[in-house]
């Protein structure tokens, strides 16, 4: 039954990686991959002498650290407050609420964050306008749109991600809730000495997994919301990739990219997992 799974990690994480080759090659399609010439790091150095390098490796730094920090404890609250509900129609409801938004592709949702915060006929300036004297271009201002950007990533995210954290919530023994209830222990204390100890080891893994993704912004969610007037704060490494690899054609380039990319999040797994394993909840 697992083979299937190995089949495909093999098939589609594995094997791929013998075409970062391409990075240290002058790559093109007459002589492929293997017979392209090799010109060793001259791709990397090109890479960081290209205009506007270091601000794109800034923003997709600062995105996804925003989306890590800023999003990471909304899944583990929603976790905690289903896990609360006594109510199971409530709970019904909102799990099918807050799971739904993880079905629905960045598009739907790009068109929908426009219909909410756009200028012209957005939903929200319709009555901050008004208000205001003049409608606030929420999609044209760097802070708004970083502010959009983090909040619609954790709206489409966090019921979907709770859902490792309720499994988490699902193993911790009721004789535990019990016996602080008849010590006259209330919710807060019971979560804080109780809920949240007894999936630490859930969350410290999550958290690890999460910073191997710090240089990794999702291309769908900046492509669909991004514009040019925020191209300062809004270019990231994923769109830059498709912009000049595929676009523009310069594919060694856009795998040097990719390279340095995977490299800097290989780092940073590593050195989240040995600060956790110093607290002995090492992911290896």
């Amino acid at each position: 039954m697992f083979a299937p799974v190995v089949l495909y990690f093999l098939i589609f994480r594995y094997a791929p990686m013998a075409g970062l080759v391409i990075a240290f090659k002058n790559y093109n399609f007459h002589d492929g991959i293997w017979g392209s010439p090799w010109v060793g790091l001259d791709n990397f150095r090109l890479l960081f002498t290209q205009p506007k390098m270091i601000e794109i490796i800034r923003n997709t730094f600062v995105l996804s650290f925003l989306q890590v920090i800023v999003g990471f404890p909304f899944p583990i609250l929603l976790a905690i407050f289903l896990n609360e509900a006594r109510k199971m129609w409530f709970k019904r409801i909102v799990q099918t609420v807050v799971y739904l938004p993880h079905f629905l592709h960045w598009v739907i949702i790009g068109g929908l964050i426009i219909l909410i915060f756009s200028q012209e006929k957005g939903i929200v300036n319709h009555w901050l306008a008004p208000l205001l004297g003049s409608a606030f271009p929420f999609l044209y201002n760097p802070t708004s749109w970083i502010a959009i950007f983090v909040g619609s990533g954790i709206w489409k995210s966090a019921g979907w991600n709770a859902i490792i954290y309720l499994a988490a919530l699902a193993a911790i023994d009721p004789a535990l809730y019990e016996s602080a209830s008849m010590d006259g222990a209330g919710k807060m204390r019971k979560i804080w000495h109780i809920t949240l100890p007894s999936i630490r080891p859930t969350i410290i893994i999550m958290f690890i997994l999460s910073v191997g993704h710090v240089m990794e912004v999702g291309f769908d969610q900046v492509y669909v919301l991004q514009n040019s007037v925020v191209s300062n704060v809004s270019e990231v490494i994923s769109t830059w990739n498709f912009k000049v690899g595929i676009n523009g054609g310069r594919f060694s380039l856009a795998a040097a990219m990719g390279f340095f990319e995977s490299f800097v999040g290989l780092f940073l797994v590593v050195m989240a997992n040995r600060i956790a394993r110093r607290f002995d909840q090492g992911l290896w």
